[in-house]
């Protein structure tokens, strides 16, 4: 007979959430690279009496593993290639200051305020920044073999290997991660659908499906406009794509509309949108065959609309470039980004706080390690670079998710190099350690943790031949680190554990407001702009729910706050849904609202986003909500006030 844990012993929310294996598919293709890619460099080194030389391509492969986050194979070129060039210049400067006391502090201090403002920009500069940190930390604390230009063109070489193998389908499966990405998003809608019936057991189910779906359309829409940016519409392959996924828009709109009526749709509905993905991702063409039942209400025509006009376009082979709208803007030519990022991460106070904590925080690790004369001081600053990276998650999470990954990886290690003869056994090891790495990853960062330590242990080792007596250190080092980030670049800077919630939630409510205005006020907007609207509103809430999700890992009062805000989000969510419910059946036969009620809605929103941008806690916030009875618009009082209702003290 099972027993509870006494109410003392239960783990509290926070850390549950944070121990929690996140689900994920396994990625196949990339575990089997980052096995070859990382054993392979290791046995030539080998091969040639060279294993120091070796140890470091296979690092650059590792840092090329850890870059290797794009599905599209356009996008692995500068995903993977440009972080390898910053870990290039890392390890150069690292290994130029090597051994050089204070002026190795300095140089590495000032790479971390560079590395942390560039990481702002996005994803790609999140890696190279995070990339060039390391690889000058290592630099620094570790005599490396050869001239200074040799581990650059190693490592560097190391990184390249793997975007080779990651290049090599290209030729065999050219366009088919872009058709699966749309197809995802089209299967995505058909599960929305399928829970948006009028029971009120699917509320949850309702909210998970409609994030799923923002999530896979903003990933469709980065890779197919990313691709656009670069061949300037040129490309019928990625011009029918874009269509396609424009086309699945307005039935993304009918669902929050189907869920508003109270009953649930006809199987058939999410069937045929089922149906469609499969031809997109085959990219076949041709009549649909979508077998649909008649239409009897205005929701049930909107939907029927939608879907005929999806099928429509998945079955054209050929889509004219110049009648597609950019849903959410085409991106400015390379040169124009560039410019406007330099100076963003010049300008903004974000990038300058972010790279002045991580700039302190290795600042006075390798400070500390220069006055302690901790041995292979390095990790102590890998720590850091790893665990103080907000964009990657809490800071305080990451920091008990470092320590614990530590230690699981510290005993697969102590097994490894307690037991594994040194020299070519080593290469075996490594190709079925290398692996956990692209597994591991998605559970979360103590599972990749926990699959990196004994790999970078392995190949420190090659350079350094201490064996076991490698362990112990490393762990002490990893708290050390763990301790430094957590007090100098988390508990000193409250921006990083006292929520806005509030301001953000706030803006989107604002922002909502004005997409009112744009559909029904007195100076609507066209569709496409419109439609751009809603993409962006909905990208930011998709932001918003992430970061939320990221607080409620956090210990209290950061936690505790943003678990009693959270039914917030979900509310502006669903205010945002009644919006454009009312857009549609006004589309398909409702009658449309005065631009007197429009403007008074619109002017309720904004009453709201101020009491919420006014306080970090609840409270109530007054809103008149009268309006004409059977008015479209009423769904989305009752939204307004539902907020309202969460927003006051209970």
């Amino acid at each position: 007979m099972s027993r509870e844990l006494p109410i003392g012993l239960t783990p509290p929310d926070w850390l549950v959430r944070n121990l929690r294996a996140q689900p994920a598919p396994v990625n196949w293709p990339a575990v089997i690279r980052a096995a070859i890619a990382l054993s392979l460099p290791l046995a030539v080194g080998l091969a040639v009496d060279r294993p120091g030389y070796g140890a470091l391509a296979s690092m650059g492969a590792l840092n090329g593993v850890i870059s290797d986050t794009a599905s599209a194979y356009r996008l692995r070129i500068p995903t993977i290639a440009i972080p390898q060039l910053f870990g290039a210049v890392g390890i150069a400067l690292g290994a130029l200051v090597y051994g050089h006391g204070w002026v190795a502090v300095a140089a590495v201090t000032g790479v971390a305020l560079v590395s942390g403002m560039i990481s702002t920009i996005g994803a790609v500069a999140s890696v190279s920044g995070l990339l060039l940190l390391l690889t000058s930390v290592i630099g620094a604390g570790l005599p490396l073999p050869g001239e200074w230009w040799m581990a650059p063109l190693l490592m560097a070489g190391g990184g390249l290997l793997v975007l080779v193998l990651a290049l090599l389908a290209w030729p065999l499966r050219s366009g088919v991660p872009e058709r699966a990405a749309v197809a995802d998003s089209y299967r995505a809608v058909a599960e929305l659908l399928e829970v948006g019936g009028g029971d009120s057991g699917t509320t949850q189910a309702y909210d998970a499906g409609r994030h799923a779906v923002t999530q896979s359309l903003n990933q469709s829409y980065d890779i197919i406009l990313a691709h656009r940016a670069r061949h300037h519409g040129r490309s019928p392959e990625l011009t029918r794509l874009l269509a396609q996924l424009n086309a699945i828009t307005p039935v993304v709109e009918a669902a929050p509309a189907a869920r508003l009526s109270g009953s649930p749709l006809p199987p058939e509905v999410p069937a045929a949108v089922r149906h469609l993905a499969s031809a997109v991702e085959s990219g076949c063409t041709g009549p649909p065959g979508l077998k649909l039942p008649a239409p009897t209400t205005e929701t049930g025509r909107a939907v029927d609309h939608a879907l005929r006009h999806a099928a429509d376009v998945v079955a054209n082979p050929d889509v004219d470039p110049r009648g597609i709208d950019d849903r959410l803007g085409r991106p400015a030519a390379l040169s124009i980004r560039a410019a406007r990022a330099l100076r963003g991460v010049t300008l903004s106070a974000a990038s300058w706080r972010y790279g002045l904590r991580l700039a302190l925080c290795i600042g006075i690790a390798q400070a500390l390690v220069s006055l302690i004369l901790v041995p292979r001081s390095y990790w102590v600053a890998l720590t850091i670079t790893f665990v103080l990276k907000p964009d990657f998650g809490s800071v305080f999470s990451r920091a008990l998710l470092r320590a614990l990954g530590t230690v699981a990886g510290l005993v697969i290690a102590a097994a490894v190099l307690a037991e594994v003869p040194r020299g070519w056994w080593d290469v075996p090891v490594l190709f079925l350690l290398a692996p956990l790495i692209p597994a591991l990853t998605p559970r979360g960062y103590g599972y990749q943790t926990a699959a990196i330590t004994p790999v970078i242990l392995l190949l420190s080792d090659v350079l350094s031949r201490q064996g076991t007596a490698l362990l112990l250190p490393r762990l002490g080092d990893s708290l050390m680190g763990c301790a430094i980030a957590l007090i100098a670049g988390y508990l000193l800077w409250p921006e990083s554990w006292h929520t806005r919630v509030g301001a953000r939630l706030a803006d989107a409510v604002q922002d909502t407001a004005r997409y009112v205005e744009g559909a029904f006020g007195p100076d609507p907007v066209d569709p496409p702009a419109r439609a751009r609207m809603r993409r962006g509103l909905y990208r930011t809430l998709s932001a918003i729910r992430t970061e939320f999700q990221r607080a409620l890992t956090e210990p209290p009062p950061t936690g505790r706050r943003a678990a009693a805000w959270w039914p917030l989000v979900v509310a502006v969510e669903r205010i945002v849904d009644a919006t454009t419910a009312a857009r549609v059946r006004v589309a398909h036969g409702a009658p449309a609202p005065s631009t007197t009620e429009a403007t008074q809605v619109a002017r309720q929103l904004r009453e709201l986003a101020e009491g919420l941008r006014e306080s970090e806690t609840l409270y109530e916030v007054r809103t008149d909500l009268t309006g004409p009875e059977g008015s479209v618009l009423e769904p989305l009082r009752q939204e307004v006030a539902a907020a309202r209702a969460i927003a006051s003290p209970h």
